[in-house]
């Protein structure tokens, strides 16, 4: 008789493809069988009736922070809140760490700090940055994922902003090397400018923050990286898209050969610049929340597919870098990986209607092929097992004691979520069940192919 490792009988098993209940087989971390009545034994079986199974969410962008900031969040804190919302693999930035992740010696620290805590599996960025190229060279030869560049001023002095010369030329050494470049798209022109004259009058509030911050300056830095990878052939995705326009651009230049994606993140789709007024800091972000008419853009263009991924964009701060009136001062980031998928889940499948297998391709598998993840983001035989078990019909408001962040706070408090993940699996390991996590460590780092 088979006796496999795991054992998940009767689960509603959701892949890219649809909807099916069956049941799936894990041995030595892998999806090994998958089907109906599944023959066998299993050391540990799990009766999954009523619960749908997800692949593991791969949250490609996470600021976890550590080293050197960790108590902003940290790699224990930040890995169990993303395991919590039904995460088994993080993609972290190369900021908010101190140092940066510019060069090899700065990728070994954050590789031994993650591996040293993190209980979901890690892909690691690395910076475009002003300074010398090669340095891309040391992070590509030890599989970062990409390099991560901001347009605009990132709001941390050891991570500068790309100048023009350096994200062409960073592009181009990218696109020899094989890695892809993610653009924070703002312009630095613009965003500065205005935020230069409010401060000068004297207008520091949040409708005034909000309000140097156009969706003008996010189309126009989309426009010039599509012009710079289009010229350099390097492959291209844009982070947390907050207009429908911005999205458009992207759509136009993938349809004319251009190798680019986008992502958009919870707070895009489920809040606005009303609420950040109403909110305050909690809420303050970069690009910042819209208006109602660009949040409902991003769920049409989700649901046709124009939209890539669904990343959190977890950008941590302990609370005193969340609190004052002047609102160019505060820490523009959002606490978010643990609700990315309820989110989704009630914002997306109960209230719009967005597909379950949609959901999963947001959330795994789409994020696992643009970033050539091995082994990640499906239900499928030879696959990591990085399973979600989702009690889909649950309900339940979400408070700040629920959220395993260092720092409580989060704009998403309050809110009624329906969706419930009640157990996260990694490679086949259990890591949170039942509202709490049940694992130490055992994160690896996931290099791309």
């Amino acid at each position: 008789m088979t006796v496999f490792d795991l054992l998940v009988r009767h689960a509603a098993l959701v892949t890219e493809s649809g909807v099916a209940a069956g049941d799936l087989a894990v041995a030595d971390g892998r999806i090994v069988a998958i089907g109906p009545d599944l023959e066998g034994a299993a050391r540990e079986t799990i009766d999954a009736a009523g619960l749908h199974l997800f692949p593991g969410v791969i949250d490609a962008h996470v600021h976890f922070n550590e080293p050197g900031r960790t108590d902003w969040e940290g790699w224990r804190t930040g890995s169990a809140a993303l395991a919590a919302g039904g995460g088994t693999t993080a993609g972290e930035m190369p900021l908010n760490a101190n140092p940066p992740t510019l060069d090899g010696p700065s990728f070994d620290a954050k590789r031994a700090a993650a591996e040293a805590a993190s209980v979901t599996d890690f892909a690691l960025w690395g910076g475009l940055v002003p300074g010398p190229v090669d340095r891309l060279d040391e992070l590509a030869a030890r599989g970062v994922l990409g390099f991560k560049a901001f347009m605009s001023q990132s709001g941390t002095a050891d991570f500068p902003a790309a100048d023009d010369l350096t994200l062409l030329n960073g592009m181009a050494r990218a696109a020899r090397l094989g890695r892809i470049v993610a653009v924070h798209a703002e312009s630095d022109a613009l965003t500065a400018g205005l935020a230069a004259r409010a401060i000068a009058d004297g207008r520091t509030g949040m409708r005034d923050y909000l309000t140097t911050r156009p969706a003008v300056a996010e189309r126009e830095a989309i426009g010039r990286a599509i012009l710079f990878a289009e010229e350099t052939g390097c492959a291209l995705h844009i982070v947390h898209v907050s207009t429908g326009g911005g999205v458009v651009l992207v759509a136009e230049a993938r349809a004319r050969g251009v190798d680019v994606t986008c992502e958009t993140c919870p707070h895009y789709l489920v809040l606005t610049d009303e609420d950040a007024e109403r909110l305050g800091a909690v809420a303050k972000c970069a690009p910042p929340l819209r208006p109602a008419v660009e949040r409902d853009a991003l769920w049409k263009h989700l649901r046709s597919g124009t939209i890539d991924l669904v990343a959190s964009d977890h950008s941590p701060a302990p609370p005193e870098w969340k609190t004052g009136d002047d609102f160019f001062r505060i820490w523009g980031g959002i606490s978010g990986c643990q609700s990315l998928l309820p989110l989704l889940l009630s914002a997306g499948h109960h209230d719009r209607g967005l597909a379950l297998p949609d959901i999963a391709r947001l959330t795994a598998g789409a994020v696992a092929r643009r970033f050539a993840l091995p082994n990640k983001g499906a239900l499928a035989v030879g696959a990591d097992a990085d399973l979600a078990l989702v009690d889909l019909g649950a309900a339940h408001v979400l408070v700040a004691d629920d959220l395993l962040y260092r720092h409580r706070h989060s704009p998403f408090v309050g809110m009624t979520l329906r969706g419930r993940v009640r157990r996260t699996i990694r490679r086949g390991v259990t890591i949170w069940r039942d509202g709490r996590i049940v694992a130490e460590g055992g994160g690896r780092l996931v290099r791309p192919m």
